[in-house]
């Protein structure tokens, strides 16, 4: 059941800390830096942690449950967490003054919960209404907020100053931070595993075709960002597939439009 507390998640506690560690530090800057990332040292450390722990807990996990679970059943996970990242986007389009964006956004989640058995089934997107991804780093943005030195949190991955705040309102946009502590954490686990096997396909590729994985990810994610702000007007290369394939098929961006980093477990939709 919900609780009518306001439950601090562990991962919401993760994010905070991360962002304020990463702010101290700012000092770990490099004497050649990127001028998009003076942290680039203290960065690639972050990185390369969770490029490990990617390797040996999260990617084991994803592909153990794909290797276990029928693809109906890993569907109905997706469009369950996706229907719940429709609450923040919904959120996020209003605050931008996007009406239409934040009505199709509404409106997913009315129908996908009652005619989509609590979104277990995607009716909206068949029915005509347009997934509009959005979050709190993307509104700041539009706000005209400047993104800051690009940030890699530990465990959440790809990131900047403005994007880490926007990590951490993104979680007050989420319904399962308002759940009991158990139902919460178990939620959270399963949307982690969900996102990361939908990447599957995406960070193979990405081991195989980038010379520098660091940089890699750094550039494709700083461009996709520009980009959906309207500051570019090119994605990044992910490579044969299509963008979708980068951002977990569209279907399970419950946190963001922001993509799950490869190299890190994924931060929730």
């Amino acid at each position: 059941m919900l609780s009518h507390r306001r439950p601090r998640s562990p991962a919401l506690s993760l994010a905070s800390a991360a962002t304020a560690a990463t702010l101290l530090a700012g000092c770990a800057t490099g004497s050649q830096a990127n001028p998009d990332d003076p942290l680039e040292p203290m960065n690639r450390a972050v990185f390369t942690v969770n490029d490990k722990l990617d390797q040996y807990v999260a990617k084991p996990v994803a592909q153990g449950y794909k290797a276990v679970t029928p693809e109906p059943v890993r569907n109905a996970v997706t469009n369950f967490f996706s229907n719940l990242a429709d609450v923040g986007n919904f959120t996020n389009n209003l605050l931008q003054g996007k009406g239409v964006a934040a009505a199709e956004s509404f409106m997913r989640v009315a129908v996908n919960s009652v005619l989509g058995l609590g979104g277990l089934i995607d009716i909206a997107t068949p029915a005509g209404l347009e997934k509009r991804s959005q979050d709190f780093g993307l509104t700041l943005g539009t706000w005209g907020v400047p993104s800051g030195p690009y940030l890699v949190l530990p465990l959440f991955g790809p990131s900047s100053f403005r994007d880490g705040i926007g990590l951490y309102v993104n979680f007050q946009f989420d319904p399962i931070t308002y759940a009991e502590p158990a139902v919460r954490n178990s939620l959270f686990a399963a949307n982690v595993v969900d996102v990361r096997t939908n990447l599957l396909g995406a960070t193979d590729l990405l081991s195989l075709a980038a010379l520098d994985k660091y940089a890699f990810v750094r550039d494709a994610y700083l461009q996709r960002r520009r980009y959906l702000l309207g500051e570019s007007t090119a994605l990044p290369d992910y490579g044969e597939d299509d963008e979708d394939n980068a951002d977990g098929k569209d279907k399970g961006d419950y946190k963001d439009s922001k993509p799950a980093a490869p190299a890190a477990a994924p931060a929730p939709r």
